[in-house]
């Protein structure tokens, strides 16, 4: 009896981390998973500045074009002016769906979704790139660690859960100690590159403790050669306190 307890127990010792081995890398799994969500939840706020209104232009070729983006909530607005007229949308964000609005005279019309991917006033920016759809996509993943400009990010991959645009798939570096975007890459679905988006510069907001983006180049890749075919310049002025409730106001129901 001694001997068979004494090889049962010996048994059990040698089975039971086997059998805790799934656990634990699903506790691991578990936790990836939320700190990525915590991150791109950071992310979105810092890029769009909760609570304040975040204008500055698009250039392109020496010709500026007057942007905004504004954030409430899981809601976020962004505008461009066009011959000195502001178009404004609105993107309305549900667990697992993007709803996008142009606002006309104070009323939500509905956004096609095969425009998404359509560049603005002819530069390398698109809807789907002006308003961060990307940082909305569910279930971002942990995929390394890595340098941008000698500070320490967080690598990134997004999946477009099937909701419109160009981008299949998005990698985004976010700086481990800002929570700032630093670096972008979308690619098709075929893995060809159509779009890098360069941060060049921050600033600090809410009183130094956070940055958020002030200047970003944006290239346009053909995805058959890989070569740049277009940049634009993104760039931002110092942020100011919302005095309003929303870039265009709100929308008529």
């Amino acid at each position: 009896m001694k001997r068979y307890f004494t090889l049962s127990l010996m048994t059990l010792a040698c089975v039971l981390p086997l059998s805790l081995t799934p656990c634990v890398e699903a506790a691991d799994d578990i936790k990836a998973a939320i700190q990525a969500e915590r991150i791109v939840k950071g992310v979105r706020l810092a890029s769009t500045l909760q609570n304040n209104d975040l204008n500055g232009h698009l250039r392109k070729k020496g010709k500026r074009t007057p942007i905004g983006l504004f954030l409430r909530g899981e809601n976020i607005q962004f505008q461009y002016q066009e011959n000195k007229v502001w178009q404004v949308y609105h993107m309305r964000l549900k667990q697992n769906q993007f709803d996008l609005f142009q606002i006309r005279n104070g009323k939500n019309v509905a956004f096609p979704k095969e425009k998404l991917g359509q560049p603005i006033m002819n530069s390398d920016l698109t809807y789907e790139d002006l308003a961060f759809r990307f940082l909305y996509w569910p279930n971002p993943k942990i995929v390394g660690q890595q340098k941008i400009k000698l500070q320490p990010c967080h690598k990134i991959r997004l999946e477009n859960p099937g909701s419109g645009g160009r981008y299949d798939i998005v990698y985004i570096w976010v700086h481990q100690k800002y929570n700032a975007l630093m670096q972008v890459v979308g690619y098709d679905k075929k893995g060809k590159i159509l779009k890098k988006f360069h941060v060049t510069d921050l600033m600090d907001v809410d009183g130094g403790k956070g940055k958020t983006l002030k200047k970003m180049n944006v290239e346009t890749y053909n995805p058959t050669t890989g070569k740049v075919t277009g940049i634009s310049y993104l760039e931002f002025k110092e942020p100011k306190p919302a005095a309003r409730k929303g870039l265009g106001g709100p929308p008529k129901r």
